[in-house]
């Protein structure tokens, strides 16, 4: 089976180092919210290359003995098949595939590798179908709630950011910093693109803000401008 070479080849590329590293980055530990992951030990550029490898060999069937792994280098590994899957056609399937799976997308990184690169590129092409992103955001997995906001991506890069701002404004009040991260890093990339629509939803949401969150959407500002934003000031602006 395909799927048993391709954890074959991670297991050969994994190194003991790497596994506690892991273990401590994506917190493990009990009461951390990675808490009874497993880790190989295996390089992201290094699964990155065994996905290439297996990309156009493996069967959607077989992919979900990756993806529903306990092993966490192996769902990302089926995550970026299906990615590199994605991009050559079969979108509704593959996004209705990704939506079955969703709840064994379950770390940041997971989220973050593939549901720009499926969800969002799927809802940029299909508008009509963008109310799922509402269904997600009020979900009480926290990684549904990150693909909520993490999947408006693929629409910021093309200019389009309501969603982004919707779904920004429903999760300021969530207790998780992942998310506060996760919606800052996303106000940010709005921001680049359209300055001041992000200064006016800083300025009328502020009392909301986490202060993570704050932090993330004003790393572009100039030091004075993002210095007064944290004091909760805000200068006009032409």
């Amino acid at each position: 089976m395909i799927a048993k070479e391709v954890i074959n080849e991670l297991k050969i590329l994994a190194t003991e180092d790497r596994r506690k590293s892991n273990e401590w980055f994506f917190k493990t530990n009990k009461g951390e919210y990675g808490y009874g992951d497993i880790f190989l030990g295996v390089r992201v550029p290094d699964i990155r290359k065994v996905a290439k490898k297996f990309s156009s060999k493996i069967a959607l069937k077989e992919l979900t003995e990756l993806i529903q792994s306990p092993i966490h280098e192996v769902r990302l590994c089926g995550l970026i098949i299906l990615v590199n899957q994605y991009k050559k056609g079969n979108f509704s399937k593959i996004f209705e595939y990704y939506i079955v799976q969703i709840n064994f997308i379950n770390n940041w990184d997971l989220v973050d590798s593939s549901a720009p690169y499926i969800v969002g590129d799927y809802l940029y092409n299909n508008p009509d179908e963008r109310s799922i992103l509402f269904e997600f955001v009020h979900s009480e997995n926290l990684w549904v709630r990150r693909i909520s906001i993490v999947s408006t991506f693929t629409l910021i890069k093309n200019n389009q950011f309501n969603e982004t701002l919707q779904i920004a404004k429903i999760l300021l009040n969530d207790k998780h910093d992942l998310i506060h991260k996760a919606v800052g890093w996303m106000l940010r990339e709005v921001y680049k693109r359209d300055q001041d629509l992000i200064r006016t939803f800083l300025k009328q949401n502020y009392s909301q803000l986490p202060r993570t969150t704050l932090r993330y959407a004003i790393e572009r500002m100039d030091e004075v401008e993002r210095l007064l934003y944290l004091k909760g000031y805000f200068p006009e602006f032409q």
